[in-house]
């Protein structure tokens, strides 16, 4: 099986799992393929269980003593410390930034491309690792079992205080804003990765690289073939590269799965449309 053919293998068997916790950093992996087919996955992997094993021998090194703080710490200490990774400030819309792979290639990403390795070293050692639901910049909280914090992973993993998430939400969506609880809220895993590729999404369609863009919408439709609104950014990108057979299939997806009746309505004026072009 070729890496291609790997990758989509392993996005297929996410297609089932709803809002439960998946396998998340293989899966980003499996994600970068589609950008790098050939380019092997092996030696990335390898490098996923370093991480791992680091902050296991790490943690393993306390005997079993310390807090949260600490726990956070050591995997600060093994992340940014001893393997450099930092959130990419200076190319920060670069696409490598989103793609696992070259990610790790240079210790530089996204803040959710660096929460997924921060997640995946800390589910290693038995913690709850999970993604915030805070607008505009990816979050973590880790519970290793003394206790729960948040770490910003894009900033070196430190630890933050509701005073910098209070800076962080202001410096987002303005003066007014206001902590709510659902910024505190789990995101699916599926959620995550989806944000993550629709970052290779959008600065491929600012390219003006449909080709891409599409392969990128194919990617996340293997995994997440119950979003509606996936389907019809797919649909519009063949309709814009003339591929109308994988337009009409794609709108046809849309107009089965979404609950609003207006846009199914316009989707099926839409059809009509297209289908009248091919005749």
């Amino acid at each position: 099986m070729d890496t291609h053919d790997e990758a989509r293998a392993t996005l297929a068997a996410l297609a089932g799992a709803g809002d439960g916790a998946v396998d998340i950093a293989p899966a980003a992996l499996a994600l970068a393929a589609f950008d790098r087919p050939r380019v092997g996955l092996e030696r990335y992997r390898l490098h996923l269980a370093e991480l791992a094993e680091a902050v296991g021998e790490a943690v393993a090194d306390q005997k079993g003593a310390g807090d949260v703080q600490i726990h956070a710490a050591l995997l600060a200490m093994i992340m940014a410390d001893r393997f450099d990774y930092r959130g990419d400030e200076l190319t920060y819309d670069d696409l490598q930034n989103a793609n696992l792979m070259r990610v790790i290639d240079r210790r530089r990403g996204l803040p959710v491309a660096l929460g997924i390795l921060y997640m995946h070293a800390a589910r290693a050692q038995g913690w709850q690792a999970v993604g915030l639901n805070f607008p505009g910049h990816f979050l973590i909280r880790i519970d290793t079992g003394a206790g729960r914090a948040i770490l910003d992973p894009f900033g070196g993993g430190a630890i933050v205080s509701p005073a910098d998430l209070r800076r962080l939400l202001t410096a987002v969506s303005g003066a007014e804003a206001n902590l709510l609880p659902e910024h505190y809220e789990p995101v699916p895993d599926r959620a995550i990765l989806l944000r993550l590729q629709n970052n290779i999404v959008m600065r491929r369609l600012r390219q003006g690289d449909l080709e891409a863009a599409a392969r990128a919408l194919d990617s996340m439709l293997i995994f997440a073939p119950d979003r509606p609104a996936l389907w019809r950014e797919s649909a519009l990108v063949q309709a814009r590269l003339e591929n109308l057979g994988a337009a009409i299939a794609a709108l046809e997806h849309f107009a089965r799965l979404t609950p609003s009746a207006g846009e199914k309505h316009e989707a099926l004026a839409l059809l009509q449309s297209w289908k009248g072009r091919l005749n």
